[in-house]
């Protein structure tokens, strides 16, 4: 089983990478870009586990060590 983690700042944190992309596209001609964000994608392989368990599991994982709750926020689905 596995599972994908999306990390990205929270909408009130600046993010100064996500800027400094959007400056450059911008320069690059594409005005249509509103906003960046930046984040991070962790793709966790499951094993000897179950899906019920994981449910339970993997927010507990996000807290304690994928994200900065203070500052990040995060999303997960499973891919199989």
């Amino acid at each position: 089983m596995k599972v994908r983690v999306l990390v990205s700042f929270k909408d009130s944190v600046l993010d100064p990478q996500g800027q400094t992309v959007q400056y450059a596209l911008h320069t690059l001609g594409y005005d249509f870009i509103k906003n960046v964000r930046q984040g991070k994608v962790f793709e966790l392989e499951l094993e000897g586990i179950s899906k019920e368990n994981a449910q339970e599991i993997i927010p507990q994982i996000c807290d304690k060590v994928l994200t900065n709750p203070i500052i990040e926020k995060y999303s997960w689905h499973f891919l199989e």
